[in-house]
């Protein structure tokens, strides 16, 4: 295997292990919101789990509170279930057409929690 062949592919490894630690960091719960901390989340979605980002608009309209609009609102159920399952340690408030998420402020030892984190 030629040099180049080697080196494009360590390059192509490389990249792709930077984006997957970028995608993680952006995951952690740093007391700011981030529609990142829930896109993921696996919604029961007429029986197929789904991205919680394909099935509603999530927003940030403050720094630490997420809004969640369901593109519809008979979705509502499953995602506040889906929310509440999937143990980010956020509760979901519903007024019936969205879901607000607030981010509670950092405690000391969540801090300590958090460092660990991103050095394992």
């Amino acid at each position: 295997m030629p040099v180049d062949d080697v080196l494009l592919d360590c390059e192509e490894h490389m990249e792709k292990s930077i984006e997957h630690l970028q995608h993680e960091l952006r995951a952690i719960r740093t007391g700011r919101a981030s529609p990142a901390l829930v896109e993921h989340i696996q919604v029961d979605y007429y029986g197929t789990p789904t991205a919680l980002k394909s099935i509603a608009n999530i927003m940030v309209p403050e720094a630490t509170q997420l809004l969640i609009k369901p593109f519809s609102p008979g979705d509502m159920k499953a995602i506040e279930k889906a929310i509440n399952d999937s143990k980010i340690g956020l509760t979901p408030h519903s007024d019936g057409k969205q879901l607000r998420l607030m981010m509670p402020p950092l405690s000391q030892e969540r801090r300590l929690q958090l460092v660990g984190q991103c050095k394992g």
